[in-house]
């Protein structure tokens, strides 16, 4: 049978490493704080901001959520964020995303640009996301992070493995490929409109899949004992979660698999949370 990989209890590892970094900084009198700004009324947007709160406030970290309404102009968040990258006593800018829809995604991309580099504890600024191409200390986005740790729990090296990432988003796919490369996997990158999608599956010792179609992969382009990290949260009909593959058919093919919800889900704030405290210790080292 497959092994599971505990997100829940990797992300309690991971709090546990960032609580104890926290307090080392608080001794040398740095005290890591976070600006989250959060536009509109969005259901699920108010459920992540309220976790990420919470978690902060239980490693330490002093977390702030501003509220701009949901009719807030492109200039009346710019203006937020400009003064909090002004503020050197802020050291972490979240802007929660999706925006309301009268803001386009040009309008998403331009404000995210906005960000200071050395706040951006999403790690998607193109600076950040430089940094990580070439191999610079910076802040990584944090679900390819957890994506990795993950990894990590199955005690398999990624030397000369082959790893095939179903997906291309800046916030996942092509960051996550990324440390794979630098983890010495060798990596397929596929998308949408990638041939025989499913042979490149079966050849793969590693799926990272983040597709965001629900049980788009099927287990049976899954290889015998491949590790198989399932970043997709879609909603069904009937109101459960599922993720971008094919758990049940999965289960038994696969050596070790993430579960959706528990798999990737709870590393992403748990390494939100610890770049808060890196960009702290990087931007007073400065």
């Amino acid at each position: 049978m497959s092994q599971l990989i505990d997100g829940r209890k990797a992300a309690q590892q991971v709090h546990a490493e960032v609580s104890e970094l926290v307090t080392a900084l608080k001794v040398s009198g740095i005290n890591p704080s976070l600006k989250v700004i959060l536009v509109g009324e969005d259901p699920a947007s108010q459920v992540y901001v309220r976790n990420k709160g919470k978690r902060a406030a239980e490693v330490g970290i002093e977390a702030e959520t501003v509220r701009l309404p949901g009719n807030a102009s492109k200039e009346d968040i710019a203006r937020c964020i400009q003064g909090f990258n002004l503020d050197d006593e802020v050291d972490g800018i979240l802007l929660q995303l999706p925006l309301p829809t009268h803001l386009d995604h040009g309008d998403t991309e331009a404000l995210l640009a906005l960000i200071d580099p050395a706040k951006d504890v999403d790690g998607l600024h193109a600076n950040n996301l430089g940094k990580l191409m070439r191999g610079h200390v910076g802040l990584r986005p944090c679900t390819p992070q957890g994506c990795m740790y993950l990894i990590e729990q199955t005690g398999v090296e990624l030397k000369g493995l082959h790893a095939v990432v179903v997906g291309r988003s800046c916030i996942v796919g092509k960051p996550v490929a990324q440390m794979l490369t630098a983890a010495d996997a060798t990596v397929t990158l596929c998308h949408s409109k990638t041939r025989a999608l499913d042979e490149i599956c079966k050849s793969a010792d590693l799926i990272v899949a983040a597709v965001g179609r629900p049980k788009f992969i099927s287990g049976e382009w899954i290889k015998s004992n491949a590790i198989v990290i399932d970043v997709g949260i879609n909603r069904m009909d009937n109101g459960r979660l599922c993720g971008d593959v094919d758990f049940d058919s999965a289960m038994g093919r696969a050596g070790f698999i993430t579960p959706v919800p528990g798999g990737v889900g709870p590393l992403t704030i748990a390494f939100l949370l610890k770049n808060v405290a890196i960009a702290a210790k990087l931007r007073r080292r400065k």
